[in-house]
């Protein structure tokens, strides 16, 4: 992406994208730096009251189209709901969805073995399920609108993390291997779809600071451990309008995770034991 598809007003006012976990952290970044870009918008989170207030603010300060819809991705009937909305073709009064982000998630951590299996399950229902049906509901309209003719970019953003690449993550098994389960599944499907002119690009984060990382900050962790949220996003943002499948935000990290790649498995096991 060049510097110019980085400024207010750059993509076409019809562009519609969905983001969920909206109503916070990276989701709601995500909304704002779209919402500067144009895109109409349609916000998915639970917290109903938060939505509508961040999509009023969001109306106001940029002057686009926000519709919020509050939904629980953790639920089936949540998943249902939102995949619906997904599923529009643009021929009723819905438009269709040119940019989906999948962003919602959560990061429950502990020991396995004890570990309720009950939280286990919501886990792997919100980080790893709904990320797959959302997909599955917007690939086929997206892949029709580009064989019937229509330009633009159109595609889907998959936020990972670093969590599952590559060291093992004692304390974190279930969120890390969902995390690279999505990873791997997200690379896959770039390559079914590459050549129907539609975008896959997911994106594995280092520490961000969001309420979801409350945790690790609380730690003490320097400074240069963590990226901004802005960045997480204008990263994406760029890699997939590049068409690239796979960005990992920050110089940081970037560096780490091709270091570590290159180490000896048996390195990379004790050291992840160390840092768990």
């Amino acid at each position: 992406m060049s510097d110019a598809d980085d400024t207010p007003g750059t993509a076409p006012r019809s562009r519609t994208a969905l983001v969920t976990g909206a109503s916070s952290g990276i989701g709601e970044e995500f909304a704002r730096r779209l919402a500067q870009r144009g895109y109409a918008l349609v916000l998915v989170a639970r917290r109903a009251a938060l939505l509508e207030e961040i999509a009023e603010e969001i109306r106001e300060t940029y002057g686009t189209t926000v519709e919020a819809l509050p939904a629980d991705l953790g639920t089936r009937e949540g998943v249902a709901e939102v995949a619906g909305r997904l599923s529009a073709d643009g021929r009723g009064d819905a438009a269709p969805i040119d940019l989906l982000v999948n962003n919602a998630g959560r990061g429950d951590g502990g020991a396995f073995a004890t570990q309720d299996p009950a939280e286990i399950d919501a886990m792997i229902d919100l980080n790893v399920r709904a990320v797959l049906q959302l997909t599955r509901a917007v690939l086929p309209v997206q892949i029709a609108r580009r064989e019937a003719g229509e330009t633009g970019r159109v595609g889907v953003i998959n936020v990972s993390s670093l969590a599952g690449e590559p060291v093992v993550n004692p304390g974190g098994s279930v969120y890390g291997g969902g995390k690279k389960f999505v990873t791997l599944w997200s690379e896959s499907v770039a390559a079914e779809v590459r050549g129907k002119g539609v975008r896959v690009t997911v994106v594995l984060p280092g520490f961000v600071r969001t309420d979801m990382t409350r945790a690790v900050q609380e730690r003490g962790l320097p400074e240069f451990a963590f990226v901004s949220r802005a960045q997480v996003v204008r990263d994406s943002l760029r890699a997939w309008s590049a068409g690239r499948s796979h960005v990992v935000p920050g110089a940081q990290y970037k560096t780490a995770d091709g270091l570590l790649r290159l180490l000896p498995r048996s390195v990379v096991r004790a050291l992840g034991g160390r840092l768990g």
